[in-house]
């Protein structure tokens, strides 16, 4: 069995948010085509296809949709695409649905859609009403907290299984006791915390909201003994990134590319059809090419695809000699200096930094995962 993995983006870069440290407004200002528009019926249908001529009776097709805001493809788009699947796609095959959004266009309508269909939501949600105002914003400069907090009562309210995903910026890493609170106030939900990127032209550390690898190391320890102590209490809270070492301690694999040293583990289909290898690096120069020019096996099988996954897979030489290397594995390439041995890992101080100090205890989890 294998699993073939899609991430999606039916609306492209649009979204009705000016986030300040959008990562992927960032991207489409750095590749000649800004917006790929919204994904029309036809490409839909053809990414089916292909999805259901490159797979094999038991296999699983994972498909997440982000943007930008996917839901600016409007709710019909989802409703046809789902029919589609239904028509396209071999029984003998599984499909997982995933979404990630900002919540606002967010109705009881889309939260039934959810529900019915089993979709698992990300909701993104910045650690508290203070975090989140400052840096995700309207086209007028209003914060957005209330209108997330609308979005995720009425998932809540539907029996949708959400997600929070949130952007750890200089500034909330000062508070990492305070953020671990606001967010479990919320309910149950597992929590992502993903450390906020710098424009690809600009230098680390010189944006308003930047991250130093030091202080998210303080934000990574002051996490986890929120965690631990919730642990210890018979509390377990999902942290990503903390499941994520959990898992390899215990031997299993993890959820993702990043903590499993390797990329390439998914295809993302923009609103016209381009494919690119990840979502961190949907720009010109690694554009495979268009889903209705090629199918799935020839995509994964690109020249371009192979130039980045040897990119990708040449780890920092630092690595070479890490104590850490078997937990980090030298991270997200989007987190790397440069490519290669002459690069490092920016955030390489503040998973020493964490690890120095949370080994023990992560052991001690992992040996009753285990």
């Amino acid at each position: 069995m294998k699993q073939l993995t899609f991430l999606v983006k039916p609306a492209s870069s649009l979204c009705q948010l000016r986030c300040r440290y959008c990562f992927y407004e960032d991207v489409a200002q750095c590749r000649e085509t800004k917006s790929m528009g919204v994904m029309g019926r036809e490409t839909a249908e053809r990414l089916l296809k292909a999805a259901a001529e490159a797979a094999a009776p038991g296999d699983l097709i994972q498909i997440t949709f982000q943007g930008g805001e996917p839901t600016l493809a409007g709710l019909d788009f989802f409703q046809d695409f789902l029919r589609m699947e239904e028509e396209l796609l071999p029984t003998s095959v599984s499909v997982h649905h995933s979404i990630q959004t900002n919540g606002m266009a967010l109705t009881s309508e889309w939260a039934e859609f959810f529900h019915k269909n089993r979709v698992l939501v990300g909701l993104s949600l910045d650690g508290g009403r203070e975090f989140h105002n400052a840096l995700r914003v309207d086209p007028q400069g209003k914060g957005t907290w209330n209108r997330a907090m609308t979005a995720l009562a009425l998932l809540d309210r539907a029996g949708v299984e959400t997600n929070l995903l949130c952007v750890v910026t200089g500034q909330m890493a000062r508070s990492p006791q305070k953020v671990y609170q606001s967010l479990n106030k919320l309910g149950s939900h597992p929590l992502q915390f993903i450390p906020c990127l710098d424009p690809l032209e600009a230098p680390r550390g010189s944006m308003p909201y930047s991250l130093f690898p030091q202080r998210y190391g303080h934000f990574l320890c002051g996490l986890f003994d929120c965690w631990y102590r919730d642990w210890q209490a018979g509390h377990y809270v999902s942290i990503r990134l903390f499941d994520d070492y959990l898992r390899i301690l215990a031997g299993m694999a993890p959820s993702t590319c990043a903590a499993a040293g390797a990329c390439g583990s998914y295809l993302v289909v923009e609103g016209d059809g381009g494919l690119y290898p990840c979502d961190f690096f949907v720009l010109d120069e690694w554009r495979i090419g268009n889903i209705h020019e090629m199918g799935v096996e020839e995509a994964v099988n690109s020249p371009q695809i192979r130039r980045f996954l040897a990119q990708g897979h040449t780890r920092p030489r630092t690595c070479k000699q890490c104590p850490y290397f078997a937990l980090c594995r030298g991270g997200c390439p989007r987190d790397w200096t440069d490519w290669g041995p002459q690069g490092e890992n920016y955030y390489c101080p503040a998973f020493r930094q964490f690890l120095d100090y949370a080994l023990p205890r992560l052991q001690e989890a992992a040996a009753v995962l285990r």
